[in-house]
């Protein structure tokens, strides 16, 4: 059924402010209209947002449904394709087709009004902890490398944290975790943000992973999302423990990749809504 609601809510967007941000948010509108048109798809429902993406609910043209994401070119998005190919609808969202230059996937819908985010804590990371171990796999070439961010955060940490945000020895912990772990690091496919809102409700499965980002590197690097997210609920170190049994990852990686993350979030966050950056500082003091 079509609908007239706009292409683009008159809400998103209002965290893009750089220049080239507002420039991609102005043509957005004709993007989505080049997409609808070329893969012959019929609007079937108002659109969906978050912070950088736009998710249009569509029929094609055999009828079946689907959704259009047509999202921000940055970084750690740039490989959301490719992970998902990999994945094939194991665990994941299946990906039906993209287009790697306009950063638009057409998807398989789930249910984007039901997350692991409304189920319980403890029936919520069974689930999870079950797709980590699903997802994981060889890193294919190309991929984002932890061993380049973390060479890259081990030069910037002390600069970003010039104005006193962090005390100055968590810093230089962060900074030393970075210099040793990040050259030995593994080559497995990551998922870095994996939390309970990003695992949607499926006819196929019961729960499917949405909106990924890849790397290559160790496991644990991905663990910290599902800490931050509902840190009210359990004793941040308990779950972290937990998870790395019920996972198979490395104890002490687990530890100090999240320590690493968290001061990560603590140094740039200043988002207090956003949870890593509100539960941040408690996570890194924890595990310091």
């Amino acid at each position: 059924m079509a609908t007239a609601t706009p292409l683009v809510p008159p809400s998103f967007g209002r965290y893009l402010t750089e220049p080239a941000q507002r420039r991609w948010l102005a043509a957005l509108p004709e993007l989505a209209r080049h997409h609808l048109g070329r893969w012959d798809l019929t609007r079937d429902g108002p659109t969906l947002y978050g912070h950088t993406a736009i998710v249009l609910p569509v029929r094609r043209a055999d009828g079946a449904p689907a959704v259009l994401k047509l999202g921000l070119p940055h970084r750690e998005a740039a490989h959301e394709a490719l992970g998902l190919s990999l994945w094939d609808g194991d665990g994941a969202v299946r990906l039906l087709d993209h287009d790697a230059d306009d950063w638009a996937l057409l998807l398989e819908r789930l249910d984007p009004h039901h997350s692991l985010d409304d189920e319980p804590l403890a029936a919520a990371l069974e689930v999870v902890a079950a797709l980590v171990r699903r997802l994981d796999r060889p890193a294919p070439a190309g991929v984002r490398t932890l061993a380049e961010i973390a060479e890259r955060w081990a030069a910037t940490f002390p600069l970003d944290n010039a104005d006193g945000r962090v005390p100055a020895e968590l810093v230089e912990q962060a900074v030393a975790y970075c210099r040793e772990l990040g050259p030995t690091s593994a080559a497995r496919l990551v998922n870095e943000d994996l939390h309970f809102e990003n695992v949607l409700r499926a006819d196929r499965e019961p729960w499917l992973v949405i909106d990924p980002k890849p790397l290559s590197g160790d496991p644990e690097f991905g663990l910290i999302p599902l800490l931050t997210n509902r840190i009210d609920e359990s004793d941040p170190v308990e779950r972290l423990a937990w998870l790395v049994e019920a996972t198979g990852a490395d104890p002490d990686r687990a530890r100090r990749w999240t320590f690493v993350r968290a001061l990560d979030d603590w140094i740039d966050g200043e988002d207090d809504t956003n949870p890593a950056v509100a539960g941040a500082p408690r996570i890194a003091r924890a595990l310091a």
